[in-house]
């Protein structure tokens, strides 16, 4: 088997665990749901910033038939530099918000992203947090605190790690955990993988986990193979 072919069945086989961790969570009501799309801008980052400004109206296109969603831009870069924009509810609103950004040169804030959510949550329910990295350079306790916090409050964080870092594999998968979110690791040449798990949480926050199964059995053959064995 080629390295493409095992990279391709890798990529399927994270999507599956990651569909298969989703339909685990508590069921959500239908309406317009409220998510935050949180994403490391430092120097590393800029490839994959890119990528995911072409693959942010997936987020939309999925949760359009379910009530649709609004959505906040949180970044950090730089010299603790932490920035989130107002919610969004227009592929053009958040496209426009993503190409204002530029990639600095900096250490990762996650604890001011998880934080951030806590803080928005507690104002009004957010319905998922979807972060996108590939390293973590903080204190694990402080970060795993939130992310109990967050899982208090009902609010999934979704962890998606570029790269193979298993320091930060291990953190974020700790923070997908208690928050009660799930873990999925992507690589940037597989767009379609990155696509396909944005589409997933979107359509969860959105429409819950009854609207995700019905997504799931529309998706690959391999996850409406995985949905038949969910109970």
């Amino acid at each position: 088997m080629s390295d493409k072919e095992l990279r391709t069945k890798s990529d399927k086989q994270s999507i599956d665990q990651f569909i298969h961790q989703v339909q685990k969570l508590p069921k959500g009501g239908a309406g317009q749901g409220r998510l935050l799309f949180a994403l490391d801008a430092t120097a590393s980052r800029e490839a994959t910033w890119d990528q995911a400004c072409h693959l942010q109206s997936e987020l939309f296109l999925a949760a359009q038939d379910l009530g649709g969603l609004a959505i906040q831009l949180c970044y950090y870069r730089g010299f603790r530099e932490f920035k989130s924009t107002r919610f969004v509810t227009e592929t053009s609103q958040l496209l426009n918000l993503m190409n204002g950004v530029t990639c600095l040169g900096g250490h990762t804030q996650i604890s001011r992203v998880l934080a951030h959510a806590v803080k928005e949550t507690r104002a009004e329910p957010v319905k998922a947090v979807i972060f996108i990295g590939d390293c973590c350079e903080e204190p694990v306790d402080e970060l795993c605190h939130s992310a109990g916090e967050l899982g208090m409050l009902r609010t999934p964080v979704f962890m998606f790690h570029e790269g193979n870092d298993a320091h930060a594999r291990a953190v974020f998968q700790q923070v997908s955990k208690l928050s009660g979110g799930a873990y999925a690791p992507f690589d940037r040449n597989s767009p379609q993988m990155l696509k396909d798990l944005m589409a997933a949480v979107a359509v969860y926050a959105s429409g819950g986990a009854k609207a995700l199964e019905d997504f799931s059995s529309r998706s690959s053959a391999e996850v409406k193979r995985l949905s038949k064995q969910i109970r």
